[in-house]
């Protein structure tokens, strides 16, 4: 009863958000999580990590944070419902990816693996998506990106045909002379001037291709703009259609109909709105 009684508060404080010692410790997490990432992208600045004192520094900074994150793992773990179910959610599997490059790093600390081991520890980066958990909004844009996922794909594919369709165009008008050697590269092409970013590795010479290139370009302003107002008219309207809202479980990340009182994967129960 005692374990069961503790396990029950420290699920209350690492879970559960409403109350004084839940904020305390996300806030608390929160910062965390901002000193570590601020550390690991000023870790990369060559005038700094040729800096022994600040190397000491960004050493220590990764022990005490890799510590820290390590112990709130393993508590999630242990005051989790159904730990397994946590532990393959993504937040979980956030948290672990966030903190094994460090031990991985104790574990092979051969010289031939340094490299390798280097480049591991650019997972560190991925401690930013704890932050996720405290972003509730994402999660509605979430279910607006996956309600629309048909419609952008018809949209995407629309736009892979047209740059297919375009490309061949280009390279029937142009030819290699100008640099349209194949229909892959004039594809390419077709890609670059649709999405604006016009490298100018390519250019038309014709009069004829300069016209049908300024009109993708005038194309691809008004195709820009498609996915982002598929989105935001799925947010005004009623997402549910008549249905219960969503909302997701914090142990697991299942999403479940609002009026659920208990996440239906793990059990988790959900906190109260009121």
């Amino acid at each position: 009863m005692r374990t069961t009684s503790l396990r029950e508060s420290f699920y209350t404080v690492i879970f559960e958000a409403n109350t004084p010692a839940g904020k305390a410790f996300d806030v608390a997490l929160f910062g965390t999580i901002g000193v570590s990432v601020i550390a690991i992208m000023l870790e990369s600045v060559p005038s700094l990590a040729a800096n022994d004192a600040a190397q000491n520094w960004f050493t220590g900074i990764e022990v005490i944070t890799t510590i820290l994150f390590s112990i709130e793992y393993l508590l999630r773990l242990w005051c989790s419902p159904k730990p397994a179910h946590y532990a393959r959610s993504f937040y979980g599997l956030i948290d672990l990816v966030s903190t094994l490059p460090f031990y991985l790093a104790l574990l092979f600390p051969l010289t031939g693996t340094f490299a390798i081991i280097r480049a591991l520890r650019l997972l560190r980066i991925f401690r930013v998506l704890k932050l996720s958990r405290f972003l509730i909004e994402g999660n509605l844009l979430w279910q607006s990106l996956l309600r629309s996922s048909r419609k952008i794909g018809v949209f995407l594919f629309t736009v892979v045909l047209l740059c297919v369709v375009m490309g061949t165009i280009m390279y029937t008008v142009e030819g290699p002379e100008n640099g349209f050697t194949s229909i892959p590269l004039s594809i390419y092409w077709a890609i670059v001037t649709l999405t604006t970013v016009g490298y100018g590795d390519i250019a038309p010479g014709t009069v004829l291709g300069q016209f049908i290139a300024s009109a993708i370009m005038i194309l691809g302003y008004a195709i820009i703009a498609v996915p982002t107002g598929i989105v935001t008219v799925d947010l005004a309207m009623n997402p549910t259609d008549g249905k219960p809202a969503l909302k997701s479980c914090e142990n697991c990340g299942h999403t479940s109909p609002s009026d659920y009182s208990y996440c239906p994967d793990c059990g988790t129960e959900f906190a109260s709105n009121g």
